[in-house]
């Protein structure tokens, strides 16, 4: 039996490479994005896929998306929240104030707004899959990325939220924490992204994790190790560390 499967941030980079692997796979795909051009250009490749051209910061428009996808397709069994956006920012500059709420409302927000509809169904028939992309950029705050490190920190805390209050309902909640990923999110990073991967070995890593319903991933592993030092890594250290690294451009 095929899997049905609604994918949030679908146009490029991680969510598309995700959408190929399921199509090829014969699941049923929502495909979510809000650029209508790659969108289209994606429903050549995946013909049978049901297209949304909708933003996940909005409430009402995920709501419509759902309704019209389980009307025409029935419930996912797998709803996959990868919409995210990363932009460099600083705190002393008052114009990023906005830039940095929209990440907030993308990465955290639209977790919430595509995963609220389907809940309570999940819940009342004991099974279905909630997967988050968070990242590893969420263990510790990275100068010049406020924004996004404090989205993806909110995530992982949300989700695991989300896990606890979904403990013994059958449904599955998983993080997915990924590393560096060649997208164009990354392109223009002018510093070295260890262990970086192509968005399409993430994509058969991440389907995998969702297969074996693992409730936490780091990928890849050698990430999760430095990852994890990081963390343990004292203040004072981390600071002087990372105090003059290289920034992602405002």
């Amino acid at each position: 039996m095929s899997l049905t499967v609604l994918i949030s941030g679908a146009s490029s980079g991680l969510g598309r490479s995700l959408a190929l692997q399921y199509a090829k796979q014969g699941a049923t795909l929502g495909l979510i994005a809000r650029r209508r051009e790659l969108l289209k250009d994606l429903s050549q490749e995946i013909p049978n896929a049901a297209i949304y051209v909708a933003d996940v910061r909005d409430s009402d428009a995920m709501q419509a998306v759902a309704h019209d996808f389980v009307l025409h397709h029935g419930q996912p069994d797998i709803v996959i929240a990868n919409a995210g956006i990363s932009r460099g920012v600083l705190t002393e500059y008052a114009e990023d104030s906005e830039v940095f709420a929209d990440i907030l409302a993308t990465n955290v927000n639209g977790m919430l707004h595509i995963f609220q509809p389907f809940i309570s169904h999940m819940r009342s028939v004991g099974s279905g899959r909630l997967v988050g992309i968070a990242s590893v950029a969420g263990y510790r705050g990275l100068p010049g990325g406020g924004a996004y490190s404090a989205s993806k920190a909110a995530a992982i805390a949300y989700l695991e939220s989300l896990r606890v209050e979904m403990h013994g309902s059958g449904v599955s909640v998983i993080t997915v924490c990924p590393g560096y990923i060649i997208t164009p999110m990354t392109t223009g990073n002018p510093f070295y992204m260890p262990f970086l991967m192509s968005a399409e070995d993430m994509a058969d890593k991440i389907i995998r994790v969702v297969d074996r319903r693992k409730l936490y991933a780091v990928i890849p592993w050698q990430m999760a190790i430095v990852a994890r030092a990081l963390r343990l890594l004292p203040n004072f250290i981390y600071d002087r560390l990372f105090a003059n690294a290289p920034r992602k451009p405002r």
